[in-house]
């Protein structure tokens, strides 16, 4: 089978949807496919080029077995809702060249496109139709309403209006459209796509990769003296409502015996330093390799997974699989019957959205009752093993792809009567 995968985030990138976009079309390729990916540089969670993908222009190589075609695009430094914009369509714009050359050269069975960026959908849809190749959006993120939620958009403006109406159209036109949780899916159906062509393809965690451990290198490592630690990590930015984490540390900071790590690199990282500077329990560490990564989720007691309070449905944040695979219960910011609360049950507590006090409170609840932490603990693990395995999960989208591509191309029944005929 061949696979052409447009995904504006790729690897390198160590989180969210270039880590997983990367995964995804290295393991397909290790399958045996014909892998081809049309992404930008890499650029995330900093937003800026990293230094080790210093060229400009189009570039084309293999990586991992994958053959990857590289766009320029622009990359905003503090990325408004019109920068955001201009980010994707620049993307959508360089990656027209990359797709007339797949979709010519390889003719592709199956052109996935993962959004964001939702307006590379025209590129996508170019190469599907120009090689007879089947259509499939991935939505690992909803970036207009996620633009709602964080005031990068409003809601009631004329390009608001205008993106809605965009990201409808766009929808219409693919064979399929999966999302990452029961959620999102519903979101989708919402939004006009058949029932029938929806699907789920959720993010995995290395479940043999990362496994619970009793301590963490990382302790010594950091000077961490304290017997428990609520860790933070992944991309900073404004969707997170990271700043909840410091109103934690800060309430919880006369206790003495918790240290808060925010472990991660993004456009707000800064502000929450300046919000941090005079607090004596909380470290700010740079993201840390993939191969170290089941090390640093064993430095905590308590995982958190901050969320603003109208993003909580437009997401499934990737960095839950890997919190609930080391082992550890997780507090998360979201309201009782959103996805993630349905996620979680068993293995973590909720507390209220951007509300330092409630989060300090699930996680002091957490260290004075020790059964139920270890009750939490244990199921974390159990409930990654189900629902979170890489394996499983890749093996099942490679299923899924192999019966689109064959069903496009088998003749209908109704043509096989008029032959016979």
């Amino acid at each position: 089978m061949k696979v052409a995968l447009f995904s504006l985030n790729y690897a390198p990138e160590l989180t969210g949807i270039g880590f997983y976009s990367g995964e995804l079309a290295q393991q397909l390729a290790h399958k045996g496919h014909d892998v081809n990916v049309v992404c930008s540089y890499p650029f995330y969670p900093e937003w800026r080029r990293q230094d080790s993908h210093a060229k400009t222009g189009w570039s084309t190589q293999n990586e991992n077995g994958v053959q990857v075609a590289r766009c320029p695009c622009y990359i905003p430094r503090r990325a408004s809702g019109f920068k955001r914009i201009l980010h994707y369509l620049s993307f959508a714009a360089a990656a027209l060249l990359p797709a007339l050359r797949v979709a010519r050269k390889e003719r592709p069975d199956i052109v996935m496109l993962v959004a964001p960026a939702l307006l590379a959908a025209i590129p996508a849809l170019l190469a599907a139709r120009l090689s007879g190749a089947q259509s499939w959006l991935h939505i690992q993120d909803f970036e207009v309403e996620a633009g709602f939620a964080t005031g990068h958009l409003n809601s009631n403006s004329l390009i608001g209006r205008m993106a809605l109406w965009v990201e409808r159209k766009l929808l219409a036109r693919f064979d399929k459209v999966t999302s990452i949780s029961p959620e999102m899916c519903r979101k989708v159906i919402e939004k006009g796509v058949p029932e029938a062509q929806v699907g789920e393809l959720r993010n995995w965690s290395d479940i043999n990769g990362i496994v619970p451990k009793a301590d963490s290198s990382y302790r010594e490592k950091w000077s961490i003296s304290t017997p428990h630690v609520a860790l933070y990590s992944g991309s900073i930015a404004r969707k997170q409502g990271i700043e909840t984490v410091v109103e934690a540390a800060r309430i919880m900071e006369p206790r003495g015996d918790i240290t808060f790590i925010i472990c991660g690199n993004g456009p707000t990282r800064s502000d929450l330093e300046a919000m941090a500077s005079d607090l004596t329990n909380i470290q700010f560490r740079d993201l840390q390799p993939m191969d170290k990564l089941g090390e640093l989720l064993n430095l905590a007691t308590v995982h958190l997974l901050p969320q603003k309070r109208d993003a909580a449905d437009l997401v499934l944040p990737s960095k839950l699989a890997n919190m609930l695979a080391s082992g550890r219960p997780v507090v998360a910011g979201v309201e009782p019957g959103r996805g993630i609360a349905r996620e979680i049950k068993g293995a973590g507590l909720i507390c209220t959205p951007e509300n330092g006090r409630s989060m300090a409170k699930a996680i002091e609840k957490f260290l004075y009752d020790k059964d139920l932490y270890q009750s939490f603990a244990s199921e974390a693990r159990r409930r990654a093993e189900n629902r979170w395995g890489r394996e499983a999960i890749i093996a099942a989208a490679e299923r899924e792809m192999m019966a689109l591509s064959a069903a496009a191309s088998k003749p209908s029944t109704v043509k096989n009567q008029g032959a016979a005929q």
